[in-house]
């Protein structure tokens, strides 16, 4: 099986905030991979630490902070042709 992880990130407005413009962005990007091949396996959310900025004498200091992001994953059998036994 091959893998492929990509991030998703819904975007919105006021006007389009509601829950089901950000399923149909989700669909579409199923779709546009299922069109190549790709078959959808769930959304992840993976979290990391963005570490501080010290700065120089204390000027432009940044604190780390914690971030996640939202990855869809995608699968699909090898391109390699699979040998199947005969009985």
């Amino acid at each position: 099986m091959e893998y492929k992880v990509i991030p998703f990130v819904a975007t919105a407005n006021q006007q389009n905030m509601s829950a089901k413009n950000i399923a149909e962005q989700l669909d579409n990007l199923i779709k546009v991979h299922a069109n190549d091949g790709w078959e959808y396996v769930r959304l992840e959310s993976v979290s990391t630490y963005i570490q501080p900025i010290d700065g120089c004498f204390g000027l432009g200091h940044k604190p780390g902070y914690m971030t996640s992001y939202q990855m869809a994953v995608f699968t699909k059998e090898d391109n390699e042709k699979r040998i199947t036994p005969s009985y």
